[in-house]
C-alpha cells in the first residue's frame, strides 16, 4: 500500500508535464474502453433481438408423435415473409378458434377477423404507400409493443382472418419457442463477425492500451531508477510504476463506460443503416463492466510492472543512459508461422486444391491472422533498426542521417507512434475479404426476376389474375412427370414447361424457330447437350386433376429440338420439354406444379409485382427466386457491424497515433533543443523528425499491405466463393497507406518549436 500511495504522490507532484501525460493516458484509456464496450455488447444486442423473436413464435404443445395437443377447436395461423424493398415484412394471419389463447408479447389481445395490428414502422410505411393495403387487409386496431419486436424498424403485422380463408394453416395454442425461426445473424456468420472484429478492433485495442500504459516511458524509467538507488526494493519500484498506470487506466475505464452509455443512447435512437436496436439491448452488462473495470487495470498493472523491470534491475545503466542491448530476432517468431499458413492456403487456391469447409481451416486461418497481427507489432522495431542502419550508411543527407541514427539507437520510439496506423491498414484487408464473400452471397445481376407460386395454393381464377399482374412480362407452368412412390428402382423424371412461344421469348434471353402448338425438346445452347434420361420416343405420364377428378396424361418425348439461350445468373426455363397450353385438357390442372412469373429485375417492378400478388390473395406463398430477403437483412446487419468495427479501428488507430505523437513530442524536446543549440537549423530538424517517422512507417505499411492481402486471400480461398484474389481492393489499401503516411508526417512537424529553452536539457 505504501508503494501505491508513493506512486500517486509522485504522479500529482511531479510537474505539469507528467500531469499532461496522465491526462493523455486517461483519455486514451477512456477511448479504448468505450471501443471495447461496443465490441463486448454487440453479441448481447443480437441475443436480445433473437430472444424477442423466439418469444413471439406461434407454436403448440406436441405429444410423443409430434402432433399438437388440443388441436380440436384451436386457433390457426399462417406466417408469410415477403421482401418490402430490402427489408423482410412478416405477416402473421390468425384465425381464432373456440379455445382462447394468450396473445404474443407486445399485444394486449389477438386481432379479430377484419382487424390488423402493425409494428410502428410498418404503420408509417402503410400510410406512405396505400398500395400496400392489399397485403394488409383490415382496419388498424393498434400497434405492437417493443417487447414483441426484434428492433424498432421491424416490419411486422398480425392480421385477423376468418378460418375458411386460411389454407394450409398451422395449429397454434401458445406463443414462444426456445430459438427464433431465423436469427438476426446466423451462428456461422456470427463466428466470422467475431473473428473480424477481433482482428479489426481487439488486436489494435490491446496495442493501444499498452501504448497508453507506457507513455513517458523514458522519463518515468529514469525517475524509477532514482527511487531504486535511494533504497527502494525492486518489487516496490515496479509497484510504484504500476500504481501510476493503474490509476490512469481505472479513471479512463470509468470515463469510457460513461462515454459508451451516452453514445448508446444517442445512436440507438438514431439508428444505423441496416441495423437498429433498443437502448436497453445495448445497456452495459455486469460481465462487460467487470471486464472493463478489472481487465483493463489488470492489463495496465502487468504492463506497468514490465516497463519498470529495467529500472529496478539496472538503475545505474538507466541513469547513465547506457547503450541499449541489440534487438533479438525472436520478434519474428509469430510472423513466420502466420505467413506460412496463409501462403500455404494461397498456393492451394492457385493450384486448384482449395479446401472447403474444413474444421482445420476454421482454426488455422484465424490463428494465422492473429499471429501475423502480433508479428507485425513485434517485428516493426527490428525492421526499423535494420532499415535505419542501412539507410544511414548509404545516405549523404544530414536530415536523413540524423533521423536514421536516432531510429537505430531507439528502434521502438517512432514505431510506437506508427503501430496503430499499420494495424489499421492490415485490418482493412481483412474487412475487405469478408465484404467480398458477402457480396458473392448477395449478388443478383440477372435482368429478370422469377416468382414461383405453388399451383395447389391458388384457384384457376386466381391463376388467371396472377398471370395478368402489371409488370409480369411472361409466365409458364412448370411440372414434373409422375413417379411411382412404391417402386424402389430408379425412375427417370421429365421436367416440362407449359407456355406459348411468345411467353417463352419474354422469359429467356434468346430463342430461335419456335412454333406454337407442338411439343419440342428444349436445349440451352450454353449447356450444349440434353439430359441423358430424356430420349426421343420415351413415354412419360403427368398427373392432372379437375374438381376432384384425376387422370393421367401421357406424353411421348418429341424428336424436334428447340434451341434457346437462358440467362446467365438465373434459369428461367430449366426444363426438358416445352408443351403448348393445349396439352392440358379443358378444366384440368397439373398436380404439384408451380406457376412461374417473370418480370424485370429493377426494384420498382419487383415491388409492383409482389404487391399485385398480394392484391390477388395476401396469403399466397410466393418464392421470389434469388431474393432471400432474410439473408439480405443478415448481410445488411453484418455490413453495418463491420462498418462499426472499421470506425472503431480508425478511432483507435488515430487515437493511438495522437496520444503517442504528443507523448513523443514532450519526450523528444530535450534532444531537439540540444541539436538546436549545436546549430541545427529548424528546417533540418523538421525534415529529420518527419523522416524518423515516415521511413519506418512506410516499411511497416508495405509489410502490412502484403501480409494483409495474403491473409485476405487465404480467407477467401477457405470461404468457398468464386473470388480468391481481390485486385480491386489494392488501390484502396494503397490510398489508406498514403493517408497514414501523410498524417504521420504532418503530426511530426509540431515537434520543432520556434523558441529554444535551454532549461529542457539540464540534468535531473
Amino acid at each position: 500500500m505504501r508503494e501505491l500511495l508513493l506512486g500517486l504522490r509522485l504522479l500529482m507532484g511531479s510537474g505539469p508535464g507528467n500531469r499532461v501525460r496522465f491526462l493523455l493516458m486517461t483519455l486514451g484509456s477512456a477511448i479504448g474502453v468505450s471501443c471495447l464496450a461496443v465490441v463486448l455488447t454487440i453479441p448481447a444486442v443480437l441475443a436480445a433481438q433473437d430472444a424477442r423473436m423466439a418469444a413471439r413464435e406461434p407454436t403448440c404443445v406436441r405429444d410423443s408423435q409430434r402432433k399438437c395437443i388440443g388441436a380440436e377447436g384451436a386457433s390457426r395461423e399462417l406466417t408469410r415473409t415477403d421482401p418490402l424493398g430490402s427489408q423482410p415484412m412478416t405477416r402473421v394471419f390468425i384465425a381464432p378458434g373456440t379455445k382462447l389463447i394468450g396473445p404474443p408479447p407486445g399485444l394486449v389481445a389477438l386481432p379479430r377477423p377484419g382487424e390488423i395490428i402493425l409494428s410502428p414502422r410498418l404503420h408509417q410505411v402503410l400510410h406512405g404507400d396505400p398500395g400496400l393495403a392489399q397485403l394488409l387487409p383490415g382496419r388498424e386496431r393498434g400497434l405492437i409493443g417493443a417487447e414483441g419486436l426484434a428492433h424498432p424498424d421491424e416490419l411486422y403485422a398480425y392480421i385477423g382472418v376468418s378460418p375458411h380463408k386460411l389454407r394450409n394453416a398451422d395449429v397454434v395454442t401458445l406463443f414462444g419457442e426456445p430459438y427464433p425461426p431465423s436469427p438476426t445473424v446466423e451462428k456461422s456468420t456470427l463466428g466470422i463477425l467475431r473473428f473480424t472484429l477481433a482482428g479489426v478492433v481487439l488486436l489494435p485495442l490491446a496495442v493501444f492500451l499498452s501504448v497508453c500504459a507506457r507513455l513517458s516511458a523514458a522519463v518515468r524509467v529514469r525517475r524509477l531508477a532514482a527511487l531504486r538507488l535511494l533504497g527502494l526494493s525492486a518489487k516496490a519500484v515496479q509497484r510504484v510504476n504500476a500504481a501510476e498506470t493503474v490509476a490512469a487506466v481505472l479513471l479512463g475505464a470509468v470515463l469510457g463506460l460513461g462515454i459508451y452509455e451516452l453514445t448508446n443512447q444517442m445512436i440507438s435512437r438514431a439508428g444505423l443503416p441496416g441495423f437498429k436496436w433498443y437502448p436497453s439491448d445495448g445497456a452495459l452488462s455486469v460481465s462487460t463492466i467487470l471486464v472493463c473495470l478489472l481487465g483493463c487495470p489488470a492489463l495496465a498493472w502487468f504492463v506497468g510492472r514490465a516497463s519498470a523491470r529495467k529500472a529496478a534491475a539496472s538503475p545505474l545503466a538507466v541513469r547513465r543512459s547506457a547503450v541499449e542491448k541489440p534487438l533479438t530476432k525472436w520478434g519474428l517468431l509469430p510472423l513466420v508461422p502466420g505467413l506460412g499458413i496463409v501462403v500455404g492456403y494461397c498456393v492451394a487456391g492457385a493450384t486448384g486444391h482449395a479446401p472447403r469447409d474444413t474444421s482445420v481451416s476454421a482454426v488455422l486461418v484465424p490463428a494465422a491472422v492473429v499471429l501475423i497481427g502480433a508479428g507485425l507489432v513485434l517485428t516493426l522495431p527490428l525492421l526499423s533498426q535494420v532499415l535505419a542502419r542501412r539507410v544511414a550508411r548509404s545516405s549523404g543527407s544530414l536530415s536523413l542521417g540524423l533521423a536514421m541514427r536516432r531510429n537505430e539507437a531507439e528502434p521502438g520510439g517512432a514505431l510506437r507512434v506508427a503501430t496503430g496506423l499499420i494495424l489499421l491498414v492490415y485490418a482493412a484487408s481483412l474487412v475487405q475479404g469478408v465484404l467480398i464473400e458477402l457480396d458473392q452471397v448477395s449478388r443478383h445481376n440477372s435482368p429478370v426476376q422469377i416468382y414461383s407460386i405453388e399451383i395447389d395454393g391458388v384457384t384457376a381464377k386466381q391463376q388467371h389474375a396472377l398471370e395478368g399482374i402489371r409488370g409480369v412480362r411472361g409466365h409458364a407452368i412448370r411440372m414434373s412427370s409422375w413417379t411411382e412412390l412404391r417402386v424402389d428402382s430408379y425412375q427417370p423424371v421429365l421436367n416440362a414447361v407449359i407456355a406459348t412461344c411468345n411467353q417463352l421469348r419474354e422469359s429467356v434471353s434468346k430463342v430461335e424457330g419456335c412454333v406454337d402448338g407442338r411439343p419440342v425438346r428444349l436445349l440451352d445452347v450454353a449447356n450444349g447437350y440434353p439430359h441423358d434420361d430424356v430420349q426421343p420416343g420415351a413415354t412419360f405420364r403427368f398427373h392432372l386433376w379437375n374438381d376432384g377428378h384425376r387422370r393421367f396424361q401421357p406424353l411421348k418425348v418429341p424428336q424436334d429440338v428447340l434451341r434457346y439461350r437462358d440467362w446467365d445468373d438465373i434459369q428461367a426455363m430449366d426444363a426438358d420439354v416445352l408443351l403448348p397450353p393445349s396439352f392440358l385438357p379443358a378444366g384440368y390442372r397439373p398436380d404439384h406444379a408451380t406457376l412461374e412469373l417473370v418480370s424485370d429485375s429493377d426494384p420498382a417492378t419487383v415491388r409492383r409485382v409482389l404487391d399485385g400478388i398480394g392484391g390477388v390473395d395476401p396469403t399466397i406463398a410466393v418464392d421470389p427466386y434469388g431474393i432471400n430477403v432474410t439473408a439480405l437483412q443478415q448481410i445488411a446487419v453484418v455490413r453495418t457491424l463491420l462498418a462499426i468495427g472499421m470506425v472503431l479501428g480508425l478511432i483507435i488507430g488515430v487515437a493511438a497515433y495522437l496520444v503517442a505523437a504528443t507523448d513523443r513530442a514532450m519526450e523528444r524536446k530535450p534532444q531537439v533543443t540540444a541539436l538546436a543549440l549545436l546549430g541545427a537549423r529548424p528546417r533540418t530538424l523538421r525534415a529529420a523528425q518527419v523522416a524518423q517517422v515516415v521511413v519506418p512507417l512506410t516499411a511497416g505499411l508495405v509489410l502490412a499491405v502484403v501480409t494483409g492481402k495474403a491473409a485476405e486471400s487465404s480467407y477467401l480461398v477457405t470461404g468457398g466463393g468464386a473470388i480468391f484474389w481481390d485486385g480491386q481492393g489494392v488501390p484502396l489499401l494503397l490510398a489508406c497507406s498514403l493517408g497514414a503516411v501523410a498524417v504521420a508526417a504532418l503530426g511530426s512537424l509540431p515537434l520543432i518549436g520556434r523558441r529554444i529553452d535551454p532549461e529542457l536539457i539540464r540534468r535531473d
